[in-house]
């Protein structure tokens, strides 16, 4: 996957998650169609690196 399509997949995973707010069923309904497994795994992998990384920043 290139930048450009993981740009556009996380762009619109937060215009669904946006979405949300407003009508949460149809919300949660576009937001698990929008996200493919590949999708996933990355932002899961992305937010565990992030917490670690800030983890350590703050013992220090």
């Amino acid at each position: 996957m290139n930048g450009g399509r993981l740009g556009d997949a996380l762009v619109g995973a937060a215009g669904n998650v946006a979405g949300t707010v407003v009508d949460p069923r149809q919300g949660l309904s576009h937001l698990r169609a929008a996200l493919s497994g590949r999708t996933l795994v990355t932002v899961a992998a992305g937010l565990v690196v992030g917490y670690l990384l800030a983890r350590s920043r703050r013992r220090r």
